[in-house]
């Protein structure tokens, strides 16, 4: 085993000592991990995570680890990710969790049923422009309607030049048009809430049912839980695929950069308000509240921009928090240093 099959780039800069290895799966204080020694198991170094700021690795993290033949290996690093989502922790009301790193597109899942629904589909946008990775929205059961049109002038209006493919993981409707996504080397992400289909759809591509799937209830179109942990897949053509759990709801985590992106066209109008620090209210020469009423801009997509951007300050407010605790760890760890070093 390879692990720049996996995407490793071994020239990649780093300091530590350490064989390089990929999270493939993340457990309750267990990790699956892939690397040159073949696949095992591996924990966290607790010195390294729980008093140096370490940052905890998500599936998709390339790490060091401290490899051990006869058991679970130990995970000292982690490396600098190219790609990174999160959202904040439902369990928790607040802080973030970690949910998919270094992964090249995200595959922004809906289906053609009740769950659809346009104003989730910005928030994911959102999420997946703030990643910096590539976005490609896929409508799934395509079996289930015979005129496309309407979904499709919705996601349009959503995500204006964003890639659209509707496909069907039954029948194999527009299943081409994701090959070019699914390269040797390359990961995807997929996002999407529970029953949209993303078990069906891994399976269609990995040839073989390798994910359980269930059926939806037919009163909402709302699917059961089928993906109970993040985890890393494998195709037999060498692309790798990270699924998730279902996420009906978003909570929206430090995405100030991918809210532009995903809302451009708000973006484009503000730079033309006469007032620089425009809060498009009331204030005169606003080009946004202009655009508002003369129908250029949809209402109901400004204030959904304005939702997300509400969520995206007080996630802010958060990350700045968790800098300081992370801070005040390292300041701990620093000093017990530095106490060993005097007892010497």
């Amino acid at each position: 085993m390879n692990i720049k099959d996996y995407g490793f780039d071994y020239h990649t800069n780093f300091e530590s000592i350490g064989t390089p290895a990929r999270i493939t799966a993340v457990h309750k204080g267990r990790f699956g991990i892939v690397s040159d020694f073949g696949e095992g198991f591996a924990q966290l170094k607790g010195k390294e995570y729980y008093y140096e700021g370490e940052l905890f690795p998500t599936v998709g993290d390339f790490v060091l680890i401290d490899y051990n033949k006869d058991g679970d290996s130990r995970i000292v690093k982690t490396l600098p990710r190219r790609t990174y989502f999160s959202r904040r922790d439902p369990d928790k009301g607040r802080g973030e969790q970690a949910v998919a790193a270094n992964f090249d597109t995200v595959f922004i899942m809906q289906s053609l049923n009740h769950d659809f629904n346009p104003k989730r589909l910005e928030r994911y946008l959102t999420a997946a422009r703030q990643s910096k990775a590539e976005p490609v929205i896929v409508l799934t059961k395509a079996d289930l309607t015979d005129d496309y049109l309407p979904y499709i002038i919705e996601t349009s209006n959503v995500a204006p030049g964003v890639k659209t493919c509707i496909v069907s993981a039954k029948t194999g409707y527009g299943m081409d048009e994701l090959s070019p996504n699914l390269q040797k080397g390359k990961t995807l992400v997929f996002l999407g809430s529970s029953g949209v289909g993303k078990s069906s759809l891994v399976n269609a591509l990995a040839g073989e049912n390798i994910m359980d799937t269930n059926g939806i209830r037919e009163d909402d179109s709302k699917g059961r839980h089928t993906t109970t942990h993040r985890e890393l897949i494998m195709l037999q053509n060498g692309a790798m695929i990270i699924d998730t759990p279902g996420m009906r709801e978003l909570g929206m985590w430090d995405v100030t950069e991918g809210l532009g992106d995903a809302f451009f066209d708000i973006k484009e109008l503000a730079q033309h308000c006469r007032f620089r620090d425009c809060r498009h209210e009331n204030e005169p020469g606003c080009a946004v509240r202009e655009a508002i009423r003369n129908g250029t801009l949809d209402k109901s997509r400004y204030e959904s921009y304005q939702k997300i951007k509400a969520e995206a300050k007080y996630s802010g407010n958060a990350a700045d928090y968790r800098r300081q605790k992370e801070q005040f760890f390292r300041n701990i760890a620093i000093s017990e240093r530095k106490k060993r070093k005097d007892v010497y």
